[in-house]
Order: C-alpha cells, then sequence, then structure tokens
C-alpha cells in the first residue's frame, strides 16, 4: 500500500482546513504522486500534504476524484463543512472504493465523529474510518518527524501502519478504540491554552518588575518554567508578529472545544475556564471588523508596554556572569545555614571542592550526615555565622530567613565587617529589597546577594544549578567565585537586590501553573477513558509540553508522591506571585487559580506531598484516577494465544550435540549469586585466580559459575572485575590442552545490572563476537518475553517490566520494556533499536532449533539479538539452535537470567529440596534468615513471614540509618547489639530474622546509592562474622546480601549447587574451607516467589517445634484419644518417656513444661476460686495451659496422703461456675478416682457423673483430665476416654517399675540405671497405648 497523510501546520490556520489525500490500492499501477484536494484559499494544507508525502502532489477537481479507487484516504477537516466534504455532489464519499480506510483529522468533537462513522456505514457499509491526530514532532527524539496518531478498528489501523512506516520522517501510534486520537489531541489543546495565557502573564509581570524581556526568555526558555508554547510565543510576543492573532484565535477555537467536551462529560476545568477567558479578552481587539494585535488589550490590563520594554538597552546575563567570575574575589571560609534537600547538596558540592564549609541546620542527623562527608556544624546560626567570608542562606521562606539572621541566636549580629550574605532561598524581591536596606543599616559593609537557584536536588549536588544573581558589583565580585562553583548556569541581572528574586518568581509562576495544567490534562485524560501512560507518552513530542509536564507526570502515573518539591512549596511560591502581582496591580488569573490549587491540596493534608499531588484535588473532587497502571494483562490469557510449542522434545538431542562438543564449558559470570536459581550439581567459585581456574577446567564440566557479585559494584569497578575474569580465564584455558570455553552473563531478569558495560569489558579481552544474545526469560520467576516486550508476572498478570519497581531501581531504572528499546536505552544510542535482531515465538514453536541455527547465523558480525520466550520448551529449541550455530563456528556473548543456562547445558529439573534430603533431622540450634533486599517484594515477603511464623520466629531489625548514615561508634554499637542477640536466640533454638529496616534511604546519584548499599551490605557480613553460634540452616535473602553473606562472612571460596529449596531459590553446600561447612545456605533471590515464599522456605528448614500441651489436647478431642502425662523424678524418667514416645509415634506430656497444675481442693471452693484464678493469669500471661483440681482425690502422692473419709466428688453445678471463675484450660475430676493403689475391691468410679462433667467441660471448651490412672483396669479407661477423658496423669505404675528395677542385684551402676530406664519405658509404652495415643504423633 502507499500513500500519504497530512500534518498539521506549524501555525494553524484561521480558514477552516478542509483537504483530502488519497492513494491506490496494492492492486492499482503505482501512482507518481498523491493524488489530493486543496481548495485553492487553503495554501497550509497543501503544504502539509506535500510535506508529508515527500513532494509530488496530483491536485485533483474535487474530493471524489482525489478518494477514487483508494486504499486510504486522508482528511484534514474543521468542525464546519463536514457533510459538503463527504456527501456533497462530488464528496469523498462518492469515490470511496470497497474496503477502503479513512483516516480523518479534524477539530470535531468525538460525539461528532461516531456520528459521522455512522453515516458513512450506513452509505458505505464496507468504508472503515480512523480517527487521526497528525502533528509535527517537537521532542529531541522525534523533532523533524511526524507523528499520526490513529484510533479504531485494530486490523484497519495496523494497515495505515504499514503505510506510513514506509514513509520517511513519520512516526505512527496506533491507539485505542475509535475517537481516542481527538481526545488526546483535546488534552494537547488544554495544555497549550493554559501555557499561552500563563506565558503572557509571566512575561508581563517581569516587566512591570523591571526585567529586560529579552533576558527572561533567554533564562526561562532553559529553567524548569519552559514550555514549547512559551519558546514559541513570546518572540512573536516581543517583535509583535502578525502571526500572534493567527495563534491567538486558533488557540481560543481549540480551547472551546475542549470546554464543550468538558461540559459533554460534566468535569471541571478550572484553569481552562480562566485562560479561555483570557484568550477572548485577548482577542476582543479589533479594527473595523479585523481581528487586530492583543498587545493594545495586554497593555491596558497589566499596565506595560511590553514593545517598548524590549526597545531598552539589553545585556547578555551570561556573558556579565563570566566576566564577573574571572574577576571575583577568592573566598575558603563559607556559612552555610539551611541543610535541607537543596541545601544539603549545595554545600556538600562547596566541600569536594575544597572550600571550608561550616553548617547550621534545625534537624540534628542532617547535621551529622554533614559532620561525616569532612563539613563542620555548629549549634546555631550566631556560631556559624563568626569569622565566615560568606553567608549562605538556603532555608524554606521569608519567615524563616529572617529567623536565622535576625532572631534568637542570629547570624546577623555577630557578621564581620564586609561578609557577604548570599540569599539562595526563593522569597518575594519586596522582602529582598527590605532585608538589604537592613543590611545597610548595620554600617558595617555587609553586602547581600539575591541568589535564587533553580535546578533540583541532584543538579545541587552536581553543581549544575541554575542561579540568577544580583546586587551591587562589589557584594557580586565577593560572590562570584561561590556561585560560580554551584552552578552550570550562571545569570547576572541588573537591578540591585530582587531583581533575580523576580525571575525566579517568574519562572515559578510557569512551574505552578504548569505542575497544576498537568494535573488537570491528566486527570481530563482519565475521565475520556484514555490510557493516561500513553497520553504521557504521546504529548512529550507535542506542542503542549512542558519541563514540568515531562517532570511531574511520571510521579502522577506511578502514584508515587515522595517529596521532591512539595505541594506547600508552590503554595508559598504562587503566593509571592499573587503578593508581587497585588502590589504591583496586575491581574494574573490563571497563576491565582493554579494556587488556589495547590492551597486546596494542603488543606486536604498532602503539602508534605510531591507537588504533583495537586492531581489529587481532581481526583478527589471528581473521582478519577490518574494513576498509569499497566494494562491488565491476563497471564492465561496472554499465554493461552501464543502458537502451540514445538512438538518435540530437543532437550536430548541438545545433550548429544553438547556431548560432542565436550570441551566447550559453559562459564557463567554471575553478578550475584542468585543466577543458580535452575541448576543443581553445579560448582560455584567465588574467587579466580589462575590456578582455581585450571582446576576447574582439569574436572571438564558441562559449566561452572563464578560469582562476581558485580552489580553492588559501580560500573567502572564491574568492568575492570569482569576484564580480569577474562584474562584469567584465557590463561587458564592455555594451560588445559584442547579445552575451550563459551562465556555467559547472567544477569538479573528484570533487566538491572551492568550492561551494555559488562558486555563491552568481556569483548574487550575476548574479542569481538558474532552477536550478543539478550535473554531475560525466566519461568520461577515469572518473567516472559513476548513480541518483544519483557514482562513480570504478578502474579496472574503480566505487567510490563518497565512498569515494576524494577524500573525504579536508585542505580540501574530504565524506562522500556520492550527489549529492543531497552538496549538502545541502555546502550545510549549506540545501538538503535532499528538494528536489533528478534528471535520470535512463532520462529521458535512453528520452526524449531534449525530455524534458530538459520536467523544466528545470518547475523552480521557485532549484532545484538534478543530471544522471545514463554516457556522452558523455548528456551531448549532456542539453546539447541545456538548450540548448532556454535558447532558451525559462530562465538556469542550471552546477558541471559537464570533459564538460558540450564537449558544451554540440557540439565533436567529435579524437585525442591527439603531438610531430610540431607539428613538434617533434629537439631540443636536454631536457623539464621537474613535479609538485606529492598525490593518490594521482599518487603512483603518478609511481612508475611512474621505473621506466619510471629511465635516461633524471633525478629533482629537493623537500623539502616545506625549502619550507614551515622558514626562508627554508632554503627559499631548497633552491630554489637545484633551479634549480642543473633547469638542468644540461635543457642536457644529459635530461628533468627536479621532484618534491615525497611525504608528505603537512597543517594542522589547511582553512586551514592551502591555506596550505601555497601555500607549495608557491609554490616550485615559483620554480622554474621561475629555470630559464632552454628546455626541449623541460612537463608540469606537479595543478591548482594547472599554474595556477601557466602564469600566474606562465612568465607566460602567454593560452593556445590545442591538444587533448589523452593522453585527459583539455589540451596548451595559451602566448602570445607568455609566457617560452617555443611550448613545448608539458601540464596534466596530478592525478587522471586509470591508473598508466602520465604515463610514457605522457612517453615521447610525450621527447627522442628514441639506441640504445646493445649494443642496437644485440642489434637486428642479431634482424634477421640487420651493423652498420658507421666511425672518423672530424674533423667532416666524422661530419657524413657521420650524414648517410648518416639518408638510408639505418641504424642506424651512431660508434667510442668508449658503447663501449670493447681491443686487447691484442699481449700474450700470460695479459697479455691480466688488461688487458681490467681494462678490462671499469671500463667495465662505467659502462654501457659492452666490445670486445676475440684473436688477431692483420697490416697497418698508424693509423700502426701488424704484418708478416704476426706476425699469429694466433683460438683456438676460447683464445676461450672469455678470453670467461668477461672478460665482455666483443663479440669481434673474426682470421681472415685485415687492416688497411689486402689482398695483390693477395685476402683468404683462414677461414670454417670463423669458423663455430666463431660458434657459441661465439651460446652466450655475446657478438657477433661484424670488423675489416678494407675491401677485402673484397661476396660475402664477406654470407658473413660468414649466418656471424654483427653489427659491420664500416671505416676505410680512408672514410679514402681524404677523402684522395682533397683532391687535386682548383681549390676554395675551403669546397667542399674540402663534397666531402670528400660523398666520405665515399658510402662509408658503400655500406656501409650492403652490410651490410644499410639502412632498419632
Amino acid at each position: 500500500m502507499a500513500s500519504a497523510a497530512p500534518h498539521a501546520p506549524p501555525w494553524p490556520s484561521s480558514a477552516p482546513t478542509n483537504s483530502a489525500s488519497s492513494s491506490p490500492p496494492p492492486s492499482s499501477a503505482p501512482a507518481p504522486g498523491v493524488r489530493c484536494f486543496v481548495p485553492e484559499a487553503d495554501r497550509s494544507a497543501s503544504a502539509a500534504l506535500a510535506e508529508l508525502s515527500g513532494g509530488g502532489l496530483l491536485r485533483c477537481a474535487s474530493p471524489a476524484e482525489a478518494a477514487r479507487d483508494s486504499a486510504l484516504v486522508i482528511v484534514l477537516i474543521d468542525a464546519d463543512g463536514v457533510d459538503e466534504l463527504f456527501f456533497g455532489v462530488e464528496g469523498i464519499a462518492k469515490g470511496l472504493c470497497t474496503g477502503a480506510a479513512v483516516l480523518i483529522r479534524s477539530t470535531l468533537l468525538p460525539s461528532q465523529l461516531e456520528k459521522l462513522e455512522q453515516k458513512l456505514a450506513d452509505e458505505k457499509k464496507d468504508v472503515l474510518l480512523l480517527d487521526g491526530y497528525i502533528f509535527s514532532g517537537l521532542s529531541d527524539e522525534l523533532k523533524q518527524q511526524i507523528v499520526v496518531v490513529a484510533s479504531g478498528r485494530q486490523d484497519v489501523a495496523e494497515r495505515a501502519r504499514q503505510f506510513f512506516n514506509g514513509l520517511d520522517k513519520t512516526i505512527y501510534f496506533a491507539e485505542g478504540e475509535f475517537c481516542t486520537s481527538s481526545k488526546i489531541r483535546l488534552v494537547n489543546d488544554l495544555l497549550e491554552s493554559i501555557h499561552f495565557i500563563a506565558s503572557v502573564e509571566a512575561m508581563y509581570l517581569g516587566v512591570r518588575a523591571g526585567i529586560h524581556p529579552s533576558i527572561i526568555y533567554d533564562i526561562i526558555s532553559n529553567a524548569a518554567g519552559s514550555s514549547r508554547i512559551f519558546v514559541e510565543l513570546v518572540p512573536k510576543l516581543l517583535s509583535e508578529d502578525p502571526l500572534l492573532i493567527d495563534f491567538l484565535n486558533s488557540s481560543k477555537k481549540n480551547a472551546s472545544y475542549v470546554m464543550d467536551m468538558a461540559k459533554a462529560v460534566t468535569f471541571p476545568l478550572p484553569l481552562l475556564g480562566v485562560a479561555y477567558q483570557q484568550l477572548i479578552h485577548g482577542s476582543s481587539a479589533v479594527i473595523g471588523d479585523v481581528s487586530a494585535s492583543p498587545l493594545k488589550v495586554w497593555e491596558a490590563s497589566f499596565g506595560a508596554n511590553i514593545v517598548d520594554a524590549v526597545s531598552q538597552q539589553i545585556y547578555d546575563a551570561s556573558k556579565l556572569a563570566d566576566q564577573l567570575v574571572m574577576e571575583s574575589k577568592s573566598a575558603k571560609r563559607i556559612g552555610f545555614i539551611g541543610l535541607g534537600a537543596m541545601g544539603f547538596g549545595m554545600a556538600s558540592h562547596l566541600l569536594k571542592l575544597g572550600f571550608y564549609v561550616v553548617a547550621y541546620d534545625v534537624y540534628k542527623p542532617t547535621m551529622a550526615r554533614f559532620d561525616d562527608l569532612g563539613g563542620s556544624t555548629k549549634g546555631s546560626p550566631e556560631e556559624v555565622a563568626k569569622d565566615v567570608e560568606i553567608l549562605i542562606i538556603m532555608v524554606a521562606n521569608e519567615f524563616q530567613a529572617d529567623s536565622v539572621l535576625y532572631g534568637s541566636a542570629g547570624a546577623v549580629p555577630v557578621l564581620s565587617a564586609g561578609t557577604s550574605v548570599i540569599l539562595s532561598s526563593t522569597v518575594s524581591p519586596g522582602f529582598v529589597i527590605r532585608l538589604n536596606k537592613r543590611l545597610e543599616a548595620e554600617c558595617r559593609d555587609i553586602k547581600l546577594v539575591d541568589a535564587p537557584v533553580s535546578g533540583g536536588v541532584k543538579r545541587a549536588a552536581d553543581g549544575t544549578l541554575t542561579i540568577m544573581a544580583s546586587g551591587t558589583d562589589e557584594a557580586l565580585h565577593c560572590a562570584g567565585a561561590v556561585l560560580s562553583a554551584l552552578s552550570e548556569k550562571l545569570y547576572i541581572i541588573k537591578g540591585g537586590c530582587g531583581a533575580a528574586s523576580s525571575v525566579k518568581m517568574v519562572n515559578q509562576l510557569l512551574a505552578g501553573v504548569h505542575i497544576a495544567s498537568a494535573a488537570e490534562a491528566m486527570a481530563f485524560a482519565a475521565r475520556l477513558n484514555l490510557r493516561t501512560r500513553s497520553v504521557f507518552e504521546i504529548l512529550q513530542h507535542a506542542r503542549g509540553y512542558s519541563w514540568m509536564f515531562g517532570n511531574r507526570v511520571p510521579h502522577m502515573l506511578d502514584n508515587d508522591y515522595t517529596p521532591y518539591s512539595a505541594v506547600d512549596i508552590f503554595v508559598k511560591d504562587l503566593g509571592i506571585v499573587s503578593c508581587e502581582s497585588s502590589n504591583s496591580r496586575i491581574p494574573v488569573h490563571v497563576s491565582s487559580i493554579a494556587h488556589q490549587l495547590f492551597i486546596a491540596g494542603s488543606a486536604s493534608g498532602w503539602g508534605r506531598y510531591d507537588d504533583a499531588a495537586v492531581v489529587k484535588v481532581y481526583e478527589t473532587l471528581t473521582g478519577v484516577k490518574v494513576e498509569g497502571k499497566p494494562p491488565l494483562l491476563s497471564k492465561e490469557d496472554v499465554l493461552h494465544s501464543l502458537p502451540a510449542e514445538w512438538p518435540e522434545d530437543p532437550m536430548d538431542d541438545l545433550v548429544s550435540v553438547a556431548s560432542r562438543n565436550s570441551k566447550k564449558i559453559v562459564v557463567v559470570l554471575d553478578d550475584d549469586p542468585t543466577g543458580t536459581q535452575t541448576v543443581h550439581d553445579i560448582e560455584v567459585l567465588t574467587e579466580w585466580p589462575v590456578e582455581a581456574l585450571v582446576e576447574q577446567f582439569l574436572k571438564l564440566p558441562t559449566c561452572f559459575f563464578i560469582l562476581t557479585n558485580s552489580r553492588s559494584m559501580t560500573a567502572d569497578k564491574a568492568m575492570l572485575l569482569v576484564q580480569t575474569v577474562c584474562r584469567n580465564l584465557e590463561a587458564a584455558a592455555k594451560n588445559v590442552p584442547g579445552v575451550s570455553y563459551t562465556v555467559v552473563l547472567r544477569g538479573d531478569s528484570t533487566l538491572r545490572g551492568h550492561f551494555p558495560e559488562e558486555a563491552d569489558a568481556a569483548v574487550s579481552v575476548l574479542g569481538e563476537m558474532d552477536a550478543w544474545i539478550i535473554c531475560p526469560f525466566f519461568l520461577q520467576g515469572g518473567r516472559y518475553t513476548i513480541n518483544d516486550i519483557h514482562y513480570v508476572a504478578d502474579p496472574d498478570r503480566l505487567i510490563p517490566a518497565g512498569e515494576t519497581e524494577f524500573a525504579k531501581d536508585a542505580a540501574f531504572g530504565y524506562k522500556s520494556s520492550n527489549l529492543r528499546q531497552w538496549v538502545e536505552e541502555k546502550t545510549r544510542g549506540r545501538v538503535s533499536e532499528k538494528r536489533v535482531s528478534t528471535i520470535s515465538i512463532n520462529l521458535l514453536r512453528k520452526q524449531g532449533p534449525n530455524a534458530v541455527c538459520q536467523h544466528l547465523y545470518s547475523l552480521e558480525k557485532g549484532s545484538v539479538c534478543i530471544v522471545n520466550a514463554a516457556s522452558e520448551k523455548d528456551m531448549a529449541v532456542f539453546a539447541s539452535g545456538m548450540i548448532q550455530a556454535e558447532l558451525k563456528g559462530k562465538k556469542f556473548l550471552c546477558r541471559t537470567a537464570a533459564s538460558f543456562v540450564s537449558a544451554r547445558i540440557g540439565i533436567k529439573p529435579k524437585p525442591p529440596i527439603c531438610p531430610n534430603d540431607l539428613g538434617l533431622k533434629r537439631a540443636l540450634t536454631g536457623g539464621l534468615i537474613v535479609v538485606g533486599s529492598y525490593v518490594p517484594k521482599t518487603t512483603k515477603q518478609v511481612d508475611e513471614l512474621r505473621s506466619q511464623c510471629g511465635q516461633s520466629l524471633r525478629v533482629i531489625e537493623v537500623s539502616v540509618e545506625m549502619v550507614s548514615m551515622k558514626s562508627t561508634e554508632d554503627r559499631d554499637q548497633e552491630i554489637s547489639r545484633v551479634v549480642e542477640l543473633g547469638n542468644a536466640y540461635i543457642q536457644n533454638r529459635k530461628d533468627t530474622l536479621v532484618v534491615t529496616s525497611r525504608q528505603l534511604i537512597t543517594g542522589k546519584t547511582p553512586e551514592e546509592s551502591l555506596e550505601i548499599n555497601y555500607k549495608v551490605s557491609s554490616a550485615l557480613v559483620e554480622i554474621v562474622r561475629r555470630i559464632d553460634s552454628k546455626p541449623r540452616y541460612i537463608i540469606a535473602k537479595g543478591g548482594i546480601t547472599s554474595s556477601d553473606i557466602a564469600t566474606k562472612a562465612l568465607e566460602a571460596r567454593r560452593a556445590k549447587v545442591m538444587g533448589q529449596a523452593l522453585a527459583g531459590v539455589p540451596l548451595w553446600q559451602l566448602g570445607p574451607e568455609s566457617r560452617f561447612p555443611g550448613v545448608p545456605y539458601i540464596v534466596f533471590p530478592g525478587n522471586v516467589g509470591d508473598n508466602s515464599a520465604l515463610a514457605k522456605v522457612v517453615q521447610n528448614w525450621a527447627s522442628p517445634s514441639r506441640i504445646s500441651t493445649k494443642q496437644l489436647l485440642l489434637n486428642a478431642e479431634k482424634g477421640g484419644y487420651a493423652i498420658g502425662a507421666f511425672n518423672v523424678y530424674n533423667l532416666e524418667g524422661v530419657e524413657a518417656v521420650v524414648a517410648a514416645a518416639e518408638a510408639e509415634n505418641s504424642p506424651a506430656i512431660l508434667q510442668g513444661f508449658d503447663s501449670v497444675m493447681v491443686d487447691g481442693s484442699h481449700l474450700t471452693l470460695g479459697e479455691n476460686i480466688l488461688y487458681t484464678k490467681s494462678i490462671s493469669s499469671l500463667a495465662h500471661a505467659k502462654g501457659l495451659l492452666v490445670e486445676a483440681e475440684l473436688g477431692r482425690l483420697s490416697g497418698s502422692e508424693d509423700g502426701l496422703t488424704v484418708e478416704e473419709y476426706k476425699a469429694r466428688f466433683t460438683d456438676v453445678a460447683q464445676a461450672e461456675g469455678f470453670i467461668d471463675e477461672t478460665s482455666i484450660d483443663a479440669l481434673a475430676v474426682c470421681i472415685g478416682n485415687v492416688h497411689g493403689k486402689y482398695p483390693p475391691s477395685g476402683p468404683n468410679l462414677k461414670l454417670d457423673l463423669l458423663k455430666d462433667l463431660r458434657a459441661l467441660t465439651l460446652k466450655k471448651g475446657v478438657s477433661l483430665v484424670l488423675h489416678g490412672a494407675s491401677g485402673l483396669p484397661r476396660e475402664l479407661v477406654q470407658e473413660c476416654i468414649d466418656l471424654g477423658v483427653r489427659k491420664f496423669n500416671v505416676n505410680t505404675e512408672v514410679r514402681n517399675s524404677y523402684l522395682e528395677s533397683l532391687k535386682k542385684s548383681g549390676k554395675d551402676l551403669i546397667q542399674v540405671m540402663a534397666s531402670a530406664k528400660e523398666a520405665m519405658k515399658a510402662v509408658v509404652t503400655e500406656k501409650l497405648h492403652l490410651f490410644g495415643s499410639a502412632g498419632k504423633a
């Protein structure tokens, strides 16, 4: 298909744009150009069509002629004249052929477009309509490109894509259902209109403040207040360009369409509403019947003639700055007050440059951080100000500035004569002027420099701020060196103190309005049911874009309002604008509305949120959600939509192919230890001297891993490390005849890590490869690559990787989910998206390994190839084809996730390993779980672990602030505290979780974030190194954490991968040289598993816990049996009970471990209740079961005898009150049972009474206990169990068996003890069977 499409003219025409162009279908003879119909009066549309088509326009006499026999017709049209153009006598509809598609770019509202679509369908049932938004790309990325956004039926949109992709300088987006494109255009028009009026207000406010308009334009165009409308409009405003009238009228008309749409969907647009009124006001100037320049209207409104202001003498503010820096005086001793986000960066940068900086801030931890950097801090502004040459003030507002200068312990009284004060806070020009007068009144030659800054936290730390400065020449010369040190762009503004703050005020007016307008636009887009993230991506290239739109909308889309600049900052800054404009009697309508929106946000509780949270005002008012959540793709639906897998299993072929090339060893450089997630019986080296590598090569393994842990390093260090490893591999291979190897760079399946740096480093040693292979598929972690998009499953949806928390990584963040675009992004354009080759799932599943081999073999040398995969079979097919290509002489460098490695070496999976597999049954110590990973998934897993295992788990939280931000003494104290607790818990068989505090602390740069990570990781290493209690098992959570623990804390030089503790969770056996050889080491990645995964592993590997007495009785109640509780008096008795219970697999109770027996049966009922109640309260507070006795047994026990006449049966009525009052868990009753021996006539139990007591205790949830079980016949015991007795206390028979054994002579002491133990064990065993508990453990 060949055709052409017009685009919007650079300046919208005031006349209707009614035109059409078309191209013939593929079956027709190719036309020499594009046929078009353009009214004679409409030159702009003709030019637009010519630009899009590359020339060669064939002008037609009518729309019908232009459309005749064409597969695609492109229409430019305003709201007027639609019916005539389409359905007139020679309208487009007359010439449309069967199956034609019409792409219309119009100013029609969506409702009007839908009517047009219906009418066209009624007349031409087989003609399909696409809605189009067409504009010239204005971003650096798409400059001089034509952007076409088409919406409608997907198949039709894809047909149009084929045409537009064939044109030079054209970018095509297919976006959503019909009318989506026009809705996106309305959002852009909203932004353009608001930015138009904001630019006018800002320029006139600056001129009234005495600033030359050209200076304002030059500075703001490169500052945060810039927008594309500002850059386009202001030159026309200053030159009184006639096109300004067209610009104004076009904006007014477009704003009216947006207002109509807002009314139709019932959505408030306060900013656009007032901007629209201002556009109407500006266009009210007429001469006769013709529109006149709006400058006269604005001159009357704002009280300034901007054209006259332009004619005033101009100067170059940046050249003045250059001259100032050359002539400035040196200063070394700097005072700095205000170490907030910006201030800390500025002060620390001055330190790096060698200035002596003494600082003060009200927040003590920040001062401690500054001390750690080598700065000096004092306890008040007064102390800071003594003996400094320059004092910098960087506080939040005018009140704070006044306080630190003139308040209690203020700076001004102690300033030395001649000191320069640099005020960098954003304050009103009036405040600066008043402050300057106060300082002059001191008569000590204290000089004030008005120097507000712009650029954000990162630029502050880097010394690349934009600074506007004004003041006397002498003041500026004294401060010039410091201002230069802090800035990338320095502007000197003439006009004295207050002039620079006036420029900053203008910038903040624009910045605040642009944030608020971005919120209004994105909320409106959400109300229009647009995909907000797609809207943002498209409008980045359009005319409605501003710097703040590009910077703040991502915060809205991510629903992340971590404050970089807070809502309250713009309450203050736009308040300055409001106050100054009021004093100057200048109406600033749009900025006043923006100010009210920020005030509304602050009043709603969002004042300390990021300023992008102003969008919450719209969300709360209208119920929309701007958050651009990824498309809800069902994992199941997507996977089911793919072709069937390759029918053959290539694994066997793969193994045989690999065996023919048996000396080709796969060496995996793993950037953290989690890369062993899919392999077993493979060795891992944590050191790589040539000798160790030679030893490994001599074993001729299929594969081995080298743990580099390079992800924890800076890029430069990672490159040096990889080069070292590769050189050592080369040297080792030369010492082993006939061996060869191939290197795999195992990286993160969520695309984090040093790419392309590590690949570049490897190639610099190993030589150029035929191709780099990028393959991040990892089934166990839920990572899939489909149609070149890399997804993360969560858990039933597929989320594009670029939309996940992993893409926000402080060190390795990225934007692109499309792997081809990701390669371009990470290589910074060195490898363009178009140069990246793809192996599709279709190729893998329909053509198989041979096709993979052919594709790889045909790649140009030095190519990059990405691999799509959605199953292990896909991975095996690719690996098989790749090996074939290698056998033909091709060399590849693979950057992959874990799944590729197991496929490449043909390893078959095996089930997860459990403790029994390693012979771990009983344990004398607890396990150790160490968590350092900060990904949100890990935090959720830790929360779930604590929830599920809270009772058996001991948790020690390591303060990240203490170990990474505080003094060395504080750090050592925190480490010692954790070690002491850890040793105690592990020795006491308690599984112990050592977890870093979950508040993520990041640096201002990726390098600083890695440094903080290092400090935290090294603290965890020191903790584990100093824990000397050998744990039952060790789990290390997080890649960096697990590597450092293994190599530095446990001193392992090599390990063997035994398998996995859970899918994707490797289990290592550390080498004999390690501190705890034989202890299972579980490497748990930070990004693997669902929320309960960590809890599952801990539960599988935890020290077997003893079931409580209460749980034993509950189990007995469910099972209908009883449990024996045995009174023992020595170690042999304990061993006898335990041995019998283990042999019979039976529960048993050793009296007194986690229960209390309260016997107040000798007391009156009231005394018994009070006594039992007090003990019960104490015991329950410690989690102990409480058993009490009601009624009184006769007989002898433990040397006490109760005569028969003193015995009392348990009374049912009394028992009910007793249970209610005491809250006991088990009731021992008297129904005729006795302690010791029963009379010769045998026991006489009141079973009817037992039956009534059972009914009561069952109702109350209390277990029924019978003392005096010794001597009861088997049949009677069974009857008692049937009637609900769940615990029998046994004493006499066990004790008697012990005594009888001792009476036997002829044995030494050891034999006597053994014999006694066996005698007691026999009695216990018999009772376990009698009570029915044998086999129930």
